[in-house]
Protein backbone atom coordinates (compact mmCIF):
# COMPACT_ATOMS: atom_id res chain seq x y z
CA UNK A 1 0.00 0.00 0.00
CA UNK A 2 1.38 3.37 -1.01
CA UNK A 3 -0.43 5.68 1.42
CA UNK A 4 0.52 6.13 5.04
CA UNK A 5 -1.66 5.54 8.08
CA UNK A 6 -2.49 8.37 10.47
CA UNK A 7 0.06 7.26 13.07
CA UNK A 8 2.85 7.09 10.46
CA UNK A 9 2.74 10.86 9.80
CA UNK A 10 4.46 13.65 11.75
CA UNK A 11 4.01 17.39 11.40
CA UNK A 12 6.67 18.70 9.05
CA UNK A 13 6.85 15.59 6.86
CA UNK A 14 7.52 16.73 3.28
CA UNK A 15 7.09 14.86 0.03
CA UNK A 16 8.06 15.69 -3.53
CA UNK A 17 5.75 13.51 -5.61
CA UNK A 18 7.49 11.66 -8.43
CA UNK A 19 4.71 11.74 -11.02
CA UNK A 20 4.65 14.85 -13.21
CA UNK A 21 2.07 15.72 -15.84
CA UNK A 22 2.21 17.82 -18.98
CA UNK A 23 -1.20 19.43 -19.53
CA UNK A 24 -2.67 18.87 -22.98
CA UNK A 25 -5.35 20.64 -24.97
CA UNK A 26 -7.47 17.49 -24.66
CA UNK A 27 -7.22 17.56 -20.85
CA UNK A 28 -8.50 21.12 -20.74
CA UNK A 29 -11.19 20.63 -23.38
CA UNK A 30 -12.59 17.43 -21.89
CA UNK A 31 -12.55 18.68 -18.31
CA UNK A 32 -14.21 21.97 -19.26
CA UNK A 33 -16.94 20.31 -21.32
CA UNK A 34 -17.53 17.45 -18.86
CA UNK A 35 -18.11 19.97 -16.09
CA UNK A 36 -20.28 22.24 -18.29
CA UNK A 37 -17.87 25.16 -17.98
CA UNK A 38 -18.37 27.39 -21.06
CA UNK A 39 -15.69 29.97 -20.12
CA UNK A 40 -14.25 31.27 -23.43
CA UNK A 41 -10.78 31.60 -21.86
CA UNK A 42 -10.72 27.78 -21.69
CA UNK A 43 -12.41 26.92 -25.00
CA UNK A 44 -12.20 29.75 -27.53
CA UNK A 45 -8.71 30.34 -28.95
CA UNK A 46 -9.65 33.73 -30.43
CA UNK A 47 -11.14 35.00 -27.15
CA UNK A 48 -8.11 33.67 -25.29
CA UNK A 49 -5.70 35.39 -27.73
CA UNK A 50 -7.51 38.69 -27.10
CA UNK A 51 -7.19 38.28 -23.31
CA UNK A 52 -4.28 39.43 -21.15
CA UNK A 53 -2.98 35.83 -21.29
CA UNK A 54 -2.80 35.70 -25.10
CA UNK A 55 -3.53 31.98 -25.13
CA UNK A 56 -5.88 29.33 -23.74
CA UNK A 57 -5.95 29.36 -19.95
CA UNK A 58 -6.26 25.88 -18.41
CA UNK A 59 -9.39 25.36 -16.33
CA UNK A 60 -8.54 26.07 -12.68
CA UNK A 61 -10.65 23.25 -11.31
CA UNK A 62 -8.70 20.82 -13.53
CA UNK A 63 -5.49 22.28 -12.10
CA UNK A 64 -6.78 21.78 -8.54
CA UNK A 65 -7.96 18.22 -9.24
CA UNK A 66 -4.63 17.32 -10.85
CA UNK A 67 -2.74 18.62 -7.80
CA UNK A 68 -4.77 16.37 -5.49
CA UNK A 69 -4.52 13.42 -7.86
CA UNK A 70 -0.73 13.66 -8.10
CA UNK A 71 -0.50 13.54 -4.29
CA UNK A 72 -2.85 10.62 -3.54
CA UNK A 73 -0.46 7.76 -4.30
CA UNK A 74 2.06 8.92 -1.70
CA UNK A 75 -0.34 10.22 0.93
CA UNK A 76 -3.70 8.50 1.28
CA UNK A 77 -3.93 5.60 -1.20
CA UNK A 78 -5.44 2.69 0.73
CA UNK A 79 -5.53 4.50 4.09
CA UNK A 80 -8.19 7.15 3.45
CA UNK A 81 -11.61 6.98 5.09
CA UNK A 82 -12.76 10.35 3.72
CA UNK A 83 -11.52 13.73 2.59
CA UNK A 84 -13.09 16.15 5.07
CA UNK A 85 -12.43 19.40 3.24
CA UNK A 86 -10.21 21.66 1.22
CA UNK A 87 -9.28 25.10 2.53
CA UNK A 88 -7.36 28.14 1.35
CA UNK A 89 -7.30 27.10 -2.31
CA UNK A 90 -5.28 29.65 -4.26
CA UNK A 91 -4.03 29.82 -7.84
CA UNK A 92 -1.28 32.47 -7.85
CA UNK A 93 -0.04 31.78 -11.41
CA UNK A 94 -1.87 30.65 -14.55
CA UNK A 95 -1.52 27.25 -16.20
CA UNK A 96 -1.24 26.96 -19.97
CA UNK A 97 -1.44 24.05 -22.38
CA UNK A 98 2.00 22.43 -22.50
CA UNK A 99 2.95 23.27 -18.91
CA UNK A 100 4.48 20.37 -17.01
CA UNK A 101 3.25 20.25 -13.42
CA UNK A 102 4.58 18.56 -10.29
CA UNK A 103 3.25 18.40 -6.73
CA UNK A 104 4.75 18.74 -3.27
CA UNK A 105 3.09 18.05 0.08
CA UNK A 106 3.79 18.97 3.70
CA UNK A 107 1.95 17.72 6.79
CA UNK A 108 0.90 20.83 8.71
CA UNK A 109 -1.35 19.35 11.42
CA UNK A 110 -2.40 16.09 13.07
CA UNK A 111 -5.54 15.68 15.13
CA UNK A 112 -6.98 12.71 16.96
CA UNK A 113 -10.48 11.76 15.84
CA UNK A 114 -12.97 12.22 18.69
CA UNK A 115 -15.58 9.93 17.14
CA UNK A 116 -13.29 7.25 15.67
CA UNK A 117 -10.56 5.85 17.92
CA UNK A 118 -9.13 3.88 14.97
CA UNK A 119 -8.60 7.01 12.86
CA UNK A 120 -7.10 10.49 12.86
CA UNK A 121 -7.14 13.66 10.78
CA UNK A 122 -4.08 14.72 8.80
CA UNK A 123 -3.96 18.21 7.28
CA UNK A 124 -1.80 18.34 4.19
CA UNK A 125 -0.60 21.46 2.43
CA UNK A 126 -0.38 20.62 -1.26
CA UNK A 127 1.46 22.76 -3.80
CA UNK A 128 1.48 22.40 -7.57
CA UNK A 129 4.41 23.90 -9.46
CA UNK A 130 5.08 24.36 -13.15
CA UNK A 131 8.31 23.74 -15.06
CA UNK A 132 9.54 27.22 -14.03
CA UNK A 133 9.02 26.35 -10.32
CA UNK A 134 6.12 28.83 -10.05
CA UNK A 135 3.34 27.81 -7.66
CA UNK A 136 0.20 27.47 -9.78
CA UNK A 137 -2.12 26.02 -7.12
CA UNK A 138 -2.01 25.46 -3.37
CA UNK A 139 -4.45 24.26 -0.71
CA UNK A 140 -4.92 22.63 2.65
CA UNK A 141 -6.60 19.20 2.59
CA UNK A 142 -7.99 17.55 5.72
CA UNK A 143 -8.12 13.78 5.41
CA UNK A 144 -9.54 11.23 7.84
CA UNK A 145 -7.12 8.28 7.79
CA UNK A 146 -7.12 4.85 9.34
CA UNK A 147 -4.61 4.18 12.12
CA UNK A 148 -2.17 1.33 11.61
CA UNK A 149 -3.01 -1.51 13.96
CA UNK A 150 -0.52 -1.97 16.77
Amino acid sequence: MAGRYYNEWTVGDRLAHDIRRTVTETDNLLFSTMTHNPQPLHLDIEAAKASEFGQILVNGTFTFALMIGLSVGDTTLGTLIANLGYDKVVMPSPVFIGDTLRAETEVVALKESKSRPTAGIVTFQHMLLNQRDQVVCQCLRSALLHRKAA
